[in-house]
């Protein structure tokens, strides 16, 4: 009796663990997916002409939406690869450090977006001279996330950055350790083929 009584123990227990296992693996099944678009724009610096800067972008989201469904993205944000050469236009006029907040506008293919995603956070940062400078920009606390709005039938739906970017920014005058207001505007540059600064993968839109 006392070897069933430790079985039967044994397998409620073993009952159990596979019943948190089961729900634990269910959770990562329906985890959300990362959304990235990437693309090179023409962007506006201060003291120097427009310059081609590499933005990538990205976001969280389901894995899928039904249809006429909506979704708040979570995990906004992207990086804006300045490089070299650009970088030491910026060190011979003075600047070694960005700060700032971003608005990055999206469309869908089929769905809507109720706007923007705006003030998304540039970190102040001062730059070491030479070489490529990453500038990071995140979703804070005071950031505004759009809701994206799926269509009213099933498929697919794609979401691409659409132009300009723009960026309340200051920028760091190393002479007198001073911040300068510049208001940043980034086109998606024209090129043959042209660019795709769709992201992916496309979301899913169930019935």
């Amino acid at each position: 009796m006392t070897r069933l009584r430790t079985l039967s123990l044994k397998a409620v227990t073993t009952a159990a663990i596979v019943s948190t296992v089961g729900l634990l693996t269910a959770g990562v099944a329906a985890a959300d997916t990362a959304y990235t678009a990437s693309a090179t724009h023409r962007c506006t610096f201060p003291g120097i002409p427009q310059q081609d800067v590499a933005i990538t972008a990205f976001l969280t989201g389901p894995d899928s939406i039904p249809v006429n469904g909506t979704a708040v993205p979570t995990n906004v944000g992207g990086t804006a690869t300045i490089s070299a050469a650009v970088h030491s236009l910026l060190t011979a006029v003075g600047y070694d450090g960005i700060r700032g907040k971003a608005t990055v506008p999206v469309a869908a293919a089929r769905g809507s977006v109720s706007g923007p995603a705006a003030g998304l956070d540039i970190p102040e940062t001062i730059y070491p001279a030479g070489g490529p400078i990453t500038v990071n920009i995140a979703q804070d606390a005071n950031s505004t996330i759009p809701t994206y709005t799926a269509p009213a039938t099933d498929g697919t739906d794609t979401l691409s950055l659409v132009s300009p970017i723009t960026a309340a920014l200051q920028f760091h005058k190393k002479s007198n350790d001073t911040w300068a207001n510049w208001n940043m505007t980034c086109t998606l540059k024209t090129t043959t083929p042209a660019q795709n600064p769709a992201f992916s993968p496309d979301f899913v839109i169930t019935p």
